[in-house]
């Protein structure tokens, strides 16, 4: 990968990232992680007046981005907050400054 395609693509994917931030629900959600490390899907749905779907959609979107990460245990699915991505995006995103 040359370095203007490995560029390219990283602007592809601070653009993703700053997409999911761009949400009120999305950023609440990350606060929520920080806070409580590992939640499933239900107990996200809780902290909100959204339906289900809302949320699931909003999670989708935060996982897509890289900045939460889905692990399934049986039927339950459980997010955790990625801080070392959410490190890796502050610090490369100022980089272009």
């Amino acid at each position: 990968m040359t370095n203007k395609s490995k560029a390219s693509q990283e602007l592809k994917d601070f653009d993703k990232v700053f997409k999911a931030l761009a949400h009120p629900t999305r950023r609440n959600i990350l606060t929520i992680l920080i806070a409580q490390e590992k939640l499933n899907a239900g107990d996200i749905v809780k902290y909100f007046d959204h339906k289900w779907p809302t949320i699931t959609r909003h999670l989708k979107q935060l996982e897509a981005a890289g900045l939460i990460v889905l692990t399934k245990d049986g039927t339950q699915h459980f997010y955790t907050l990625d801080t070392e991505r959410m490190r890796m995006v502050l610090t490369n995103w100022l980089k272009w400054f």
